[in-house]
Parts: C-alpha cells; structure tokens; sequence
C-alpha cells in the first residue's frame, strides 16, 4: 500500500504526467468540496473512491453498496475506481486524485510515519482475507512459513497489504525479509498464470482467486487468514483489514459527506450479514463470477465471517496491525504511532443509531 515515493504504480506515473499533485488535489477538492453543494451531474454529491481490486471479495462492500443503491439514497453520487493493488488506491489517495480509498488499514499507520493523516471511517473488516497458496509442485517443501527461505513469494504489489504480511509471517518464523523474493505478480488470472507458470513457488491472494485456484487444482492453502480464528493464528489478534479511509483533513472538512458514506457503507455491512452468499452473489456484476456464479458464491461464503456488521473497529486491532508491521518495518520499528489518529468510529457510531436495514 506505500511506497508512494517511489511510485511503483503505473497508473501513479500516469496521473503524475498528467497533472501535478496539486492540481490533481485541487481537481479532487473541487468534485466535493462542500457538503452543501458540489454536485455532479445532478444525482447527488459527488465522491470518488478507489479501491484495490474491485472484484476482489475482500473489498465486496464498496460495489454491493452502489449495487444495493444506499449511495443514490444518501444523497450522494459515488464513483468507483480500480487498482489491482491496496499500495496503487492509496497513491491515487495520498495524491489528491480521489477523496476516499478501499484498501487495508495497515496504510494509515504506515502513512502517519511518512508525514500523512489519513485514518479509517469504516472499518469493513476483523480479518485480513488473505491465504497463502503454493504451488503443487513446492507443497512438498513448503510446509510453513519457516520454508519461504530461497523462494520467489507472490504478492499483489511491492508496498502492498499482502507484501506486509507475508513479510511479518517470515520473520515471525526465523526468515529474514532478505531471505526470499517478493514478486508483485497482481491477482486473479495474473496470480494463476505466475504460480502455474513457476513464476513464483506460492503467495498470498484471496477470493475469487483463492477458489478458482482450487477449482483447477492449481495449488494448495498453507495458511488462511479468511476467519478470526485464522487471524488470531496466525497474527495473534484481530487484523482489521479492508475499510474506507480517508485523507483526516478532507474528513474534518467534510464531515456530512462523510456520515452519508458511512451510513451507505454499515448498511450494507448489516444486509450482508443476514443474507446467504449465493444472495449476495446475485447482487454484484455478472462478470465478477467469470462465467462461473456457483464458485463465486462459494468464494463470497468462504469469506463473508472475515466482516464485521457495524463497521466498528474491532477491538484490540489496531494494536495486532501495529505488532505486525514493526516486526519487518524499520521505520515503524523506531517511530511512536499514534493509534488514535489511524481510525475514528465517529461516523459508524451515528450510522448504527440511524440505519435499519
């Protein structure tokens, strides 16, 4: 999710040669920059956020809300935007391109050691989502994180959520970061061709690229971390990952719009919860089951206990996520973060007194 400076994205360079970050912050002002009045093209204010993977079930809530229309009945006209990868939302974020991002929490702390206030306003998850998969032919010599010495890892990008954690789960277990290889190799039919290729001997991904990998007996799971007990295994706590987070000053400045997004978004949190994941399933886009609705649903089902219902901050969280980035990150390792400031549950607090269905 970092590694802003030395923009690693594609799409960061893009938008750099395009425009200069001011400009592109003053354009991202300029679409919401009041909650009285900016206006798209008249169906309500107008919000752009950008999320890690769209398609990715471990960011579910961000289409299934436009889908389910509570953003059309908050009044507000939201734009949704896609990366393959959490470290790419946050660039777009950080440079003004877009006021909200749909991406791991473990940003906002790594961010506040880099100079930038920008915190979490809902909090979507309890668990990371993520499981590590190796290939058939390294299962019989990966049998535990202890064995990624000397191995080229999958990870959706350098900077990336699923680059913290599988360089936490290496040095948790007596493997040195140096010791083996990250390779941003994306997810979905990108992770797939790598791992089946010998690009990479295993990695970290999630739904709907962890079941379709199974489905054609791709790989295998070593490690799951869909479930809070999975969490809790391997990470020794609650890992709060996927949320909407936001720059702290655009939040402050733009507080009415920002309940409105956190009422669309615990409402949705609240349908999910007592609907099957084949209901689900058949709310989002057909594409996103690529051809295959059955598998998808089971994708969604394998998931789903990862979410929390209210949007509210589990608990002990952001002192797992913190634990687990000092344990790899020098710069986290010898700087004091401020917890508080990486999260508010502000807007969830009201949303839960206000919302009913």
């Amino acid at each position: 999710m970092r590694k802003t400076a030395r923009l690693t994205s594609l799409a960061a360079a893009g938008l750099l040669a395009l425009c200069s970050l001011t400009a592109c912050a003053n354009d991202a002002a300029s679409t919401a920059s009041a909650d009285s009045g900016s206006k798209g093209d008249g169906k309500g204010t107008k919000v752009k956020i950008m999320v890690g993977g769209l398609d990715k079930v471990i960011y579910l809530p961000a289409m299934l809300t436009q889908r389910l229309g509570y953003f059309d009945s908050e009044g507000l006209d939201v734009e949704l935007l896609s990366e393959p990868a959490g470290v790419q939302a946050e660039t777009a974020l950080v440079s003004g391109q877009v006021q909200g991002a749909v991406g791991f929490y473990d940003h906002t702390l790594d961010l506040q050691v880099k100079g930038k206030e920008v915190e979490s306003v809902v909090q979507f998850s309890q668990a990371p989502g993520e499981v590590e998969i190796v290939s058939n032919k390294a299962a019989g010599d990966i049998t535990s994180a202890k064995d990624f010495k000397g191995r080229k890892l999958g990870v959706t990008g350098l900077g990336s959520s699923t680059d913290f954690l599988t360089k936490y789960l290496a040095v948790k277990n007596g493997v040195k970061v140096s010791d083996f290889t990250p390779v941003a190799v994306g997810a979905g039919p990108t992770f797939i061709s790598a791992l089946q290729q010998g690009s990479i001997d295993g990695g970290m991904t999630t739904d709907p690229t962890v079941a379709t990998i199974l489905d054609k007996k791709a790989g295998k799971i070593l490690l799951d971390m869909r479930t809070p007990q999975g969490s809790e295994e391997a990470l020794g706590g609650p890992y709060p990952s996927s949320s909407l987070y936001m720059q702290t000053d655009w939040v402050n400045g733009h507080k009415e719009t920002v309940q409105k997004l956190a009422n669309a978004f615990v409402k949705t949190l609240k349908w999910m919860s007592t609907h099957s994941a084949t209901q689900i399933a058949d709310k989002m886009p057909a594409d996103y089951s690529q051809g295959n609705k059955l598998l998808y649903a089971v994708a969604i089902k394998n998931t789903l206990p990862m979410f929390t219902k209210d949007g509210v901050m589990p608990k002990d969280g952001p002192e797992t996520v913190e634990k687990v980035l000092k344990a790899f990150n020098p710069n986290i390792q010898n700087a004091d973060v401020d917890l508080d400031r990486t999260y508010t549950t502000e807007f969830v607090a009201k949303a839960a007194q206000s919302t009913t269905g």
